[in-house]
């Protein structure tokens, strides 16, 4: 059994801008209707989602069968943590609030086998490695994981540049939200100073030779960040999505704007 290539790996080297949904509900079908959608990829947010590890794993099944590339944030960079979702099959990892170099550093050993890392062995439990039926998987996952760190603060805008070199970073993910509230801005990502500051960072990490990305749900500023150097770019939420859904389903029939021709008629 040959181990899976990273979908978002080879996405990102395809020279064109990857787009992504945010998934924040633990609901496997969810995930498999997001997965035919369309999208690059799908991020499953351990982080501010009511996730817990057997869900992760469910939305990774159910995204398995789709072109699409399965992104998980876990709510820490714990190791232990880190460990856990590599072995129920994550090969792109977003981990928030990276604030220094050093903290990067340990997640790239975190998420690498020996010599590379220090991440453990337990590969017949693994469903990475396919329960040990992967051949020689130890030695071939590290070329196929992807870290990407989550710059969000103003004191990790300020040590972008060394985060950025360290080897076996493959990306910064700007967090506009959190950034917006460092910067004294809360609740206001479009805030022109935010917007600078999100704008000259995605320049430097795409000037470093590394992938540069963030969650933008303005459709007017997301042409201006993928013109300053974004090539992964968060457009969505499911749960904005759903819940506009709903909304926008029942007010045309409060407003009285649904023609009685166009309702729908009994039976299916």
């Amino acid at each position: 059994m040959e181990l899976p290539r990273n979908r978002f790996k080879q996405g990102l080297e395809s020279g064109n801008t990857q787009y992504g949904l945010w998934l924040g509900i633990p609901d496997n079908t969810v995930a498999e209707i997001a997965a035919g959608a369309g999208f690059d990829w799908l991020l499953i947010d351990h982080e501010h989602g009511p996730f817990d590890l057997r869900a992760v794993m469910s939305h990774l099944q159910a995204a398995a069968p789709y072109d699409v590339a399965p992104i998980v944030r876990p709510v820490s960079g714990d190791p232990a943590l880190i460990k856990k979702f590599l072995d129920i099959g994550a090969q792109s990892l977003l981990v928030p609030m990276v604030d220094t170099a050093e903290q990067a550093q340990e997640l790239v050993a975190a998420v690498r086998y020996p010599p590379g890392g220090n991440r453990g062995l337990g590969t017949s439990m693994a469903r990475a490695a396919r329960w040990n039926n992967v051949a020689g998987y130890a030695g071939k996952a590290n070329a196929e994981i992807c870290l990407i760190v989550q710059a969000e603060t103003v004191t990790a805008m300020e040590n972008l540049d060394a985060i950025l070199a360290v080897e076996g970073v493959d990306g910064v993910f700007i967090g506009p939200s959190d950034l917006s509230a460092s910067m004294g801005h809360l609740g206001n990502a479009g805030h022109p100073d935010v917007v600078a500051a999100v704008s000259n960072g995605l320049g430097k990490i795409r000037a470093s030779g590394k992938h540069a990305g963030l969650l933008c749900l303005d459709p007017s500023l997301t042409a201006g960040y993928e013109a300053a150097g974004a090539n992964f770019i968060g457009v969505g939420v499911d749960t904005m999505i759903l819940s506009q859904g709903f909304s926008q389903a029942i007010s045309g029939f409060r407003n009285g704007a649904v023609e009685s021709d166009t309702k729908p008629q009994a039976g299916y």
